[in-house]
């Protein structure tokens, strides 16, 4: 099964995004909440929540009116993370969710993403839908006796602790240190309660709920988890996890404090799933490093390819299962993992347990476990452009001689290398991937690559 990606106008790969009081306002939020609240009908119960950013509280209010006002019911959720509000849809049994989040971007952005009654992100035909009646002003408001209510449930975010506790075995975290830094994000009242639960000794950095996000980006970098760093060298912690703003990746580093790659990271992780299952099937998108595949074959797994984006990563992972296909994890090279025995979403919280199941049962150092890893070398650029899809045309052309798979962007195989060109899906960005296992291989197309579209870049 291959999802296509369809255009939409406002929404992205993971939601619609943009500066606050810019592209993102309460009255965009109101809209939006109006369509989706029309395309639900009155009756129906919509989930809310937001990660702390300090525009979170007037589009959650923007938010609340536009579904109340088309007779939607409200629970309002207040600060958790998206993983979070997903469980608490599905199991809640709503018709709908509402993620108030940028996720990874800087902290002037603010975002939407819509979520299905399934718990899973609005697929591309429904989101290119309501869009239309937001931007035809079809929105159907409710009359006075049938306006939505609005209640709120802050502590609901624990059902999502437990769910995630449930998945491994009582005490496997006894003796183990593990150092936490959710960014100021949205993880602060998760992640190191999650790790506690599991038997942990835990130590915590940047965990309090600030919108400013004033010690580090949302984005986990290399430079920006620097003190995540020191503080495992500090603590003799076995590995260091950090999150982005609303918790739906995941980024580590080992028990030396040397960063870990996204990439690295899925690895070890599928390792950990495949594993107990082998010979079942890995999902993962076109952007992913080969390691993925490679450590999925140590184990008999067959590793299956899609888009960019979770949401089709964890669409196509539910077809998948439902065509009887023993699918073992699904994921994306950025700290996002999708677990199918737990949740069909990218979940931060997941991965920080799942590190922790496999340092306790391989009972050997994380950095011991990456350097056994295939080898492989992955360059990352991105570039800002308001002319990326000139430069996907012009890059088709140019490597016309070449294997190339155009279902998201455009990926070159050329030799023993592969390159990924593509459009971001939330900012006006160019993204380069190159790679092979022969490190020079990979340099050499990247800058082939750079060199040719440079006349398109702003």
């Amino acid at each position: 099964m291959a999802l296509e990606k369809l255009e939409k106008k406002f929404f992205g790969t993971n939601g619609a995004r943009g500066i606050t009081g810019e592209d993102m306002t309460p009255a965009f939020a109101l809209g939006i909440a109006e369509a989706f609240g029309t395309m639900l009908g009155k009756g129906k119960t919509v989930g809310i929540g937001q990660d702390p950013r300090t525009s979170g509280p007037a589009l959650d209010a923007a938010v609340r009116a536009g579904l109340t006002a088309c007779g939607c019911n409200v629970v309002d959720f207040g600060i958790l993370p998206t993983p979070a509000l997903q469980y608490l849809v599905l199991h809640h049994k709503l018709d709908g969710g509402v993620m108030i989040t940028a996720s990874h971007n800087p902290p002037e952005y603010n975002g939407i993403k819509i979520i299905e009654a399934d718990g899973t992100e609005m697929g591309d035909e429904r989101t290119i839908e309501l869009e239309q009646i937001y931007i035809q002003g079809k929105a159907v408001v409710a009359g006075w006796d049938e306006l939505g209510e609005a209640i709120e449930e802050p502590e609901a975010y624990k059902l999502y602790i437990d769910a995630i506790v449930s998945q491994f075995p009582e005490g496997i975290g006894n003796g183990i240190v593990v150092a936490v830094d959710p960014g100021n994000g949205a993880a602060c009242k998760t992640t190191p309660e999650i790790l506690r639960r599991l038997g942990c000794t835990v130590h915590t950095i940047n965990a309090e709920f600030n919108g400013l996000f004033p010690n580090r980006l949302p984005e986990p970098s290399e430079e920006g988890l620097a003190n995540l760093s020191a503080l495992v060298q500090a603590t003799g912690a076995a590995f260091g996890v950090a999150h982005d703003g609303d918790a739906d990746r995941a980024i580590f580093v080992d028990e030396k404090g040397q960063f870990m790659d996204g990439n690295i990271t899925f690895a070890l992780l599928a390792s950990y799933f495949a594993e107990k299952s082998a010979g079942g099937e890995i999902v993962t998108p076109v952007s992913t490093s080969g390691i993925v595949e490679a450590v999925g074959k140590e184990f008999g797994c067959s590793t299956s390819y899609t888009v960019v984006g979770s949401i089709y990563v964890a669409r196509t992972m539910r077809h998948e299962i439902a065509e009887g296909k023993n699918v073992v994890i699904g994921g994306e090279g950025n700290g996002g993992v999708i677990y199918p025995h737990h949740q069909f979403c990218r979940d931060g919280g997941m991965s920080a347990a799942t590190m922790l199941g496999l340092s306790a049962v391989r009972k050997t150092p994380i950095s011991e476990l990456i350097a056994a890893l295939p080898k492989f070398t992955m360059y990352q650029e991105k570039r800002k452009t308001s002319r990326a899809k000139e430069i996907v045309d012009h890059m088709r052309e140019f490597f016309s001689d070449c294997p190339v798979d155009d279902r998201d962007g455009i990926r070159i195989t050329k030799g023993g290398a592969w390159a990924l060109i593509r459009p971001s899906g939330t900012e006006p960005l160019v993204r380069v991937y190159t790679e092979s296992r022969d490190a020079e291989e990979a340099k050499e197309m990247l800058n082939t690559i750079l060199n040719e579209i440079a006349p398109y870049l702003s």
